[in-house]
């Protein structure tokens, strides 16, 4: 059996891309004042960067179309493995998100690695990509902010409904799995998000990828089932400008999460 407090693991801190920060600093410009050291990247070596130096510096950005309507930040990290992806902005309109997104890159010769992607399939969909601009992707968001501010305008009948008829019928075991999550999020900001129910920094695990990013998701245990259960009042509460969505999980299900991260 596993103690209470330490199934799912030591990690999970915010080891993961703090999206929001470098976001800002991609809107401050110049922000890559170092885009040819060629670091964080397999595809960034010196010997490729050499050849971009006493050149004009473009904007690292591409538009990809086409993706799944489930798809998430993490799924665009993992689509473009290997590149150093600075920011993932999924294009929503009214709440609801496009199928299109934005991706900046760590230096604009990974540009031309991601447009070899191009209708690569991410699931069952095929991935378009293109060149895009820097002007594009600051409307994409300002859309973005502005979008969001218009969601918190909603009266509440308009919001995106908290309750799921799936998920009311589902066995709980006092562990929940938590999607959509920023990637910049800690541990004291889920303390923080389920304030009413007493948690400890070991009851949540933050899920990374085995080079430390952050997926999105996290499991969070409770004191017990009837306490999760309660929790899922949160489901799509937002998380800075995240909904963030909840589901009963299971030990097994976290620990498992655990073990993939650190292979």
């Amino acid at each position: 059996m596993f103690a209470r407090g330490n199934l799912l693991g030591s990690g999970g801190g915010a080891d993961g891309y703090d999206v929001g920060s470098k976001r800002q600093r991609v809107l401050d410009p110049p922000y890559y004042s170092s885009a040819a050291s060629g670091q964080g990247s397999v595809y960034g070596g010196p010997s490729f960067a050499a050849s971009y130096l006493g050149q004009p510096k473009s904007f690292p950005v591409v538009r990809l179309r086409g993706l799944p309507f489930n798809c998430s930040e993490a799924d665009v990290f993992e689509f473009f493995a290997g590149l150093d992806v600075v920011d993932v902005l999924l294009v929503r309109k009214h709440g609801r998100f496009s199928g299109e997104a934005y991706v900046v890159f760590g230096t604009p010769m990974q540009v031309d690695f991601a447009l070899q992607k191009n209708r690569q399939s991410m699931g069952r969909r095929y991935i378009e990509i293109f060149r895009s601009k820097k002007l594009e992707y600051y409307h994409a968001v300002a859309a973005d902010v502005e979008d969001s501010k218009s969601e918190e305008r909603l009266p509440s009948p308009s919001r995106p409904s908290r309750k799921s008829p799936e998920k009311e019928h589902l066995e709980h075991t006092g562990v929940l799995r938590l999607r959509g999550l920023p990637f910049s999020t800690s541990k004291r900001d889920i303390i923080e998000f389920f304030r009413d129910h007493g948690l400890k920094e070991e009851n949540i695990h933050i899920v990374t990828h085995s080079d430390g990013r952050a997926t999105g998701e996290a499991y969070v245990e409770f004191s017990s089932p009837s306490d999760s259960k309660a929790a899922m009042g949160k489901d799509k509460m937002t998380m800075g400008s995240r909904y963030v969505e909840l589901f009963p999980s299971s030990r097994e299900e976290a620990t498992k999460a655990a073990s993939k991260a650190r292979h």
